[in-house]
């Protein structure tokens, strides 16, 4: 008599599905890649492999993407030459190309339906947790192992162990996504998740730009992958197979629970994503530079939640606001509903759709000495210009009272007598 399937996690399923068999956690696997991404800043190394190192094409060109974000536009004439490259290489492969202004490459693959529940997508930017947003295995991956997948169509995993995160309770008023992420990193560690699956259970809660910026935090806890767990509007944008969801009895390392109604604003302080206070706790330091933007709160919504804080406001003198869309349809929708101009009545300075300074290289870096408060994911020192500056990550809405005040402040100060 043959015995019943062991229990299988997200990411169990998912690697399973895309080999020859069924995978558990410490099993090698080779599998299909559904799409491979490849950012510009490391786009010149992934073409010298794939010409001069592996002599190969993409297998499947329509699974290819190079998406033109990390410094867009061009800074240096090395950049733009590295751009050129990119350019030329896809017009010879017909890989998909999207180039200078499109946006952040975790936002475009994301509307541009090249991730979707149960595919594997492998990304060369460590972000690529993203589309677990959608329960799609997103995972970084180097240029060798990236033009590896490109050319042959598949790729090796060691099936991860996974993390059960399950949230309880409703958010309070003012208390986003980003708080309920830096909240879970806080409560699992930097090093907590270290080539694991973090599969978080929200229900129906959140959004998918919600669930984005939840998938997106979680390599911040060492994951391999951050899967979400199908539900609410997920269900209605795509169609989502039955068998992707785990199964009851599965096998988890660890399991935590968060109870959302207990959270307040949080902030990540220098110099680790794990560093986390209440804002409360940190209200008054003199902040030089706020940037709102990034593949983890760069979206149409993040965007409202910052103007509806700035409406009527101006940023204080001495302070400097960046604002950088995720995404060109993020921008354009901004710009036919108002944000955009709400924005920059405020005293905001608009960038280019894209990663802007996130990564220290462009469009708004950091000078010795200075504060800035960013909605982005990582506060490592030199992350965004100088080793001495520092940086407090927070959301939207944090950021944007940030700005009016001058000084890292909560959405109910700006107006307060």
């Amino acid at each position: 008599m043959m015995s019943a399937p062991k229990p299988q996690t997200m990411a169990e399923k998912i690697l399973s599905r895309r080999g020859d068999r069924a995978v558990y956690a410490g099993d090698l696997a080779v599998v299909e890649v559904d799409q491979v991404m490849v950012v510009d800043s490391i786009a010149q190394s992934f073409i010298e492999r794939m010409q001069k190192d592996l002599a190969a094409v993409p297998k499947y060109p329509e699974r290819v993407s190079i998406v033109v974000d990390h410094v867009a536009p061009a800074s240096t004439v090395s950049v733009a030459q590295a751009q050129k490259e990119a350019r030329e290489y896809a017009a010879q492969t017909g890989v998909a190309l999207f180039d200078v202004g499109r946006g952040i490459c975790h936002q475009v693959l994301m509307e541009e339906g090249l991730a979707k529940p149960g595919w594997i997508v492998l990304g060369s930017d460590s972000h690529s947790t993203t589309y677990g947003a959608v329960a799609a295995f997103g995972t970084g991956m180097g240029a060798t192992d990236i033009a590896l997948a490109a050319a042959s169509g598949k790729t090796w995993l060691k099936v991860p162990e996974s993390v059960k995160v399950t949230f309880t309770g409703e958010l309070r008023p003012g208390v986003s996504a980003k708080d309920v992420a830096l909240e879970m990193i806080r409560t699992l560690g930097a090093d907590g998740a270290t080539y694991q699956s973090i599969e978080i259970h929200a229900g129906d809660r959140f959004t998918r730009g919600e669930r984005m910026t939840l998938a997106n935090l979680c390599v911040e806890a060492g994951a391999k992958v951050g899967l979400v767990v199908p539900g609410g509007e997920i269900l209605t944008m795509y169609d989502v197979p039955e068998w992707v969801y785990p199964d009851d009895g599965a096998t988890y390392v660890q399991q935590i629970q968060l109870d959302l109604g207990a959270l307040n604003p949080r902030m990540s302080a220098p110099s680790e994503v794990d560093n986390v206070y209440d804002v409360s706790e940190l209200r008054g330091l003199k902040v030089d530079q706020v940037f709102i933007g990034t593949c983890t709160n760069g979206r149409l919504e993040d965007l409202h939640a910052a103007a509806e804080v700035l409406k009527g406001q101006r940023v204080s003198p001495g302070t400097r606001l960046l604002v950088i869309p995720a995404s060109s349809q993020v921008m354009e929708a901004a710009m036919e509903d108002g944000t955009l101009l709400t924005l920059q009545r405020a005293g905001a300075v608009l960038g280019t759709p894209g990663c802007g300074p996130c990564m220290g290289r462009h469009q708004g870096v950091l000078a010795p000495g200075e504060v800035c408060v960013s909605t982005s994911n990582r506060n490592f020192i030199g992350r965004m210009g100088d080793k001495d500056a520092q940086i407090y990550l927070a959301s939207p809405a944090v950021a944007a009272a940030t700005a009016v005040m001058g000084r890292i402040a909560l959405p109910g100060d700006v107006g307060a007598a």
